[in-house]
């Protein structure tokens, strides 16, 4: 079974800086896309970054130029450099892993963007 933990939330000032941490149990990055989702009370959950096996990577539009997600096969772990937080990213981020219709999910972790 694969498990997959987040660390590195917290709270933060706005205008500040956060790096996620998601450390898969196995080997699961040579051939599964990474993407980072958060989700606030009574909202879907939101794709907010992804990298694939080839190191592509996408953003939603409300953190683009912000965040940045990047992925060490080495250590099996995926990270989500978070600048400039604002107010609206607070938020649970949770860590996920696809490859066809294998999908795996963390516990999350939660984000607090407050003065």
């Amino acid at each position: 079974q694969v498990q997959l933990v987040e660390s590195g939330g917290g709270l933060v000032q706005p205008g500040g800086s956060l790096r996620l941490s998601c450390a898969a149990s196995r080997s699961i990055f040579s051939g599964y896309t990474m993407n980072w989702y958060r989700q606030t009370p009574g909202k879907q959950r939101e794709l907010v970054a992804t990298i694939t096996s080839g190191d592509s990577t996408d953003y939603a539009k409300s953190v683009k130029g912000r965040f940045t997600i990047s992925r060490d096969n080495a250590k099996n772990t995926v990270y989500l450099e978070m600048n400039s937080l604002k107010p609206e990213d607070t938020a649970v981020y949770y860590c996920n892993a696809q490859l066809l219709v294998k999908v795996y999910w963390g516990q999350g972790t939660q984000v607090t963007v407050s003065s």
